[in-house]
């Protein structure tokens, strides 16, 4: 029994640099700045109200209050702001300056676990308010920000460890939050394989047909698609494989840099045959926060000093 206990905390609480981490937070907060600057013109019109937008978040927030009243959303600061004597379009241009701010500032590394909690929880009213138009990439943002928030913050290459003069508190979870990401990502891969290999469409290609002909992922050219279309079967396989093996061989130290290769390959294209470049980029940094071995990190490590 005690030799099982120490197997489950020895896998629970690896020891483990920081190294992860600066990857972390980084790449998220490259994430949120290109996430809200690609947005910059359309942003009112997508979450204002009748009066000022689409009015999708009107309709977003109604089916959330369905489901639960106690979720994040635009309308909770639309009301406080409206107390403070603030329009609705004001608001929400704060709000997406604020966005703005607290991703640049994790880049470098200001008040990090801050601006984390603040950019997960501004991003999260956003996806949920604009939930008939967001789709995966804004729930895998939301992931890696709670995961950054709760991790042992600042890293040693942090702009606040350096002005400040801070040290992490409870340095030991570095390598809990870490295998909890590791976990987290094995279930979506395999779950996600798993639906794939379920139905027909990837086993004979139309599903990536059909992605790769809607608007507005449509971005190869129609005469290109129909030139290649018979690598759409032997494509839609290799997506099943990667993905339902990606728990088993990300764990082996032989076949995890090839697994991690595929799969940050498989994402790269993803993001230039579809346009989908903010998926392609959180999935490659959640990737390799989980998963690359330290020594890719270790030259960088090495001028980062404490």
């Amino acid at each position: 029994m005690k030799t099982w206990q120490k197997r489950l905390e020895s896998f629970l609480f690896p020891a483990e640099t920081d190294d992860w981490l600066i990857c972390l937070r980084i790449g998220l907060g490259l994430q949120v700045v290109l996430y809200v600057l690609s947005l910059q013109v359309d942003w009112n019109y997508l979450f204002g109200g009748a009066a000022e937008g689409l009015n999708g978040r009107a309709l977003s927030e109604g089916l959330l209050s369905a489901e639960s009243p106690l979720v994040p959303r635009l309308g909770w600061l639309v009301v406080v702001g409206t107390h403070l004597g603030l329009s609705e379009s004001t608001l929400l241009t704060i709000i997406w300056w604020a966005l703005l701010s607290v991703g640049g500032s994790l880049i470098v590394g200001f008040l990090p676990r801050g601006c984390a909690l603040t950019a997960w929880f501004l991003h999260l009213c956003a996806v949920k308010s604009g939930g008939l138009v967001s789709y995966g990439v804004d729930q895998f943002m939301t992931i890696g920000l709670f995961y950054l928030m709760l991790s042992p913050l600042p890293d040693r290459c942090s702009l606040d460890r350096w002005l400040r003069k801070r040290s992490p508190r409870h340095p030991e979870f570095l390598g809990f939050w870490r295998r909890v990401l590791q976990v987290h990502l094995c279930l979506i891969y395999f779950f996600g394989g798993l639906a794939k290999c379920l139905g027909s469409g990837w086993w004979d290609g139309s599903n990536l047909w059909r992605a790769l002909i809607r608007p507005p992922f449509d971005v190869l050219p129609p005469e290109m698609l129909v030139h290649w279309r018979f690598l759409f079967p032997m494509a839609g396989i290799l997506v099943c494989l990667v993905e339902l093996t990606y728990p088993v061989l990300i764990w082996g130290r032989p076949t995890r840099s090839i697994c991690l290769i595929l799969v940050c390959l498989m994402h790269i294209m993803i993001g230039l045959a579809m346009g989908m470049y903010l998926f392609a980029l959180v999935m490659i940094v959640l990737n390799l926060a989980a998963f690359a071995p330290p020594f890719q990190w270790a030259r960088r490590s090495t001028l980062c000093l404490s």
